[in-house]
């Protein structure tokens, strides 16, 4: 069979089965990627078969939670790689269930590559020992910023590490149309955007009713300060960042100037339509990530140190970045925090000019090393 026929079997096992649109636009930048460079048959590990399927037109999809490790064994053995990634999967609650996978693949003698990840918190020492064993067996291992680099370091692992990027960067705008924004009420408005999230096990150190009425209060300024109406968009639609939205916003004086996105949106929708918004202030990643991409200036909640990872990424300027962790932050230093950032909003936009090309370079990295290791593996050695 001649290089030009080859047909390389990926298997990609992360967070996916549309519960998050951050993990869901890794995905889809991952898959672009690979088949831009490779004829690739690409099996999803996730935990919705038919959203993945529909979202991502990949050729399979298999219900991961769902089987046994004699079930999905021959899922694994079928593979010419097994990528582990991307996205921030690795921290204590949720390890074991990223891992057992990566096991297999190695037992199995399938290369496994950890794809721009991010981790912690890693405080457990079982956790810690799993990453270790389960990394320093890697064929390659990237993350996508200095803070996981440091934290799987910190966990002792030994195999090399190379920092790259978010596959997000990659991901481009997908067209909304005018009826959305009519639904929505959206249409000639001065809007912000802002993104929730729930305490959990990725972020537990956040206090709920300290930060809703910390976002309720910034939310207020921001009405008075820009005239703005406000648009909550739900980055985990179907889980509880609709119920942190609501109860956000029945804490604000101008409740009626806000509203939470209804829609079903792709993630490259939701990127088209923050692209729409005069400002944001964000607690997920991927939505801060959206909001640098189509260079609108933002104000970013540290709740977790991937947060702290990604402004040092783009090397904004402290007069328009808090560094103040978010369960310490009062009132007054979050508003004060927000008319700084927005009288500073042209030197922002400049520090995403310059910096987003280089992420985006970065990312592509990323896929550069995987397609390497594909070319690498000898006709007689792969899947059959």
């Amino acid at each position: 069979m001649s290089e030009e026929e080859r047909v390389f079997r990926v298997g990609i096992l992360g967070s996916y089965g549309g519960m998050n649109l951050g993990d869901e636009a890794i995905l889809q930048a991952i898959v672009q990627e690979l088949r831009r460079s490779l004829p690739t048959e690409i099996t999803v590990f996730t935990r919705d078969p038919e959203d993945t399927l529909k979202r991502h037109q990949v050729e399979r999809a298999v219900p991961v939670r769902e089987m046994s490790r004699k079930e999905i064994l021959p899922e694994i053995q079928r593979l010419d790689l097994f990528i582990l990634g991307g996205g921030g999967i690795l921290f204590d609650s949720d390890i074991r269930a990223y891992l057992r996978e990566v096991f297999m693949a190695h037992d199995a003698g399938v290369p496994v590559m950890v794809y721009a990840i991010g981790a912690g918190p890693l405080r457990e020492v079982s956790s810690q020992a799993l990453v270790r064993d389960a990394l320093d067996r890697a064929a390659l291992v990237t993350v996508r910023d200095r803070e996981a680099n440091k934290v799987l370091e910190e966990a002792g692992v030994h195999r090399e590490i190379t920092v790259t990027a978010d596959p997000a960067f990659l991901l481009s705008p997908e067209p909304l149309s005018r009826y959305s924004l009519r639904r929505e009420g959206l249409e000639g408005r001065q809007l912000v955007g802002i993104s929730v999230r729930e305490p959990g096990p990725a972020a537990p150190d956040i206090s709920e009713d300290h930060y809703h009425n910390l976002l309720a209060s910034a939310a207020d300024y921001v009405v008075d300060r820009l005239d703005a109406d406000l648009v909550f968009v739900p980055m985990e639609p179907h889980t509880l960042d609709l119920q942190h939205s609501h109860a956000v916003i029945s804490r604000m004086a101008a409740a009626s100037r806000a509203t939470v996105l209804k829609g079903d949106y792709s993630s490259g929708q939701i990127l088209a339509l923050v692209g729409r918004f005069k400002f944001a202030l964000g607690m997920r990643l991927h939505f801060l990530m959206f909001a640098a991409m189509q260079r609108v200036p933002f104000v970013a909640l540290p709740y977790a140190g991937k947060v702290l990872g990604f402004m040092e990424q783009l090397g904004v300027h402290q007069k328009t970045f808090q560094r103040l962790p978010l369960q310490q932050m009062s009132t007054g230093q979050l508003i004060a925090y927000v008319d700084r950032a927005w009288d500073f909003r042209k030197d922002m936009k400049a520090r995403l000019d310059e910096g987003i090309p280089s992420l985006e370079q970065r990312a592509r990295e990323t896929n550069r090393l995987a397609v390497e290791i594909l070319k690498g593996i000898p006709a007689s050695r792969r899947a059959a």
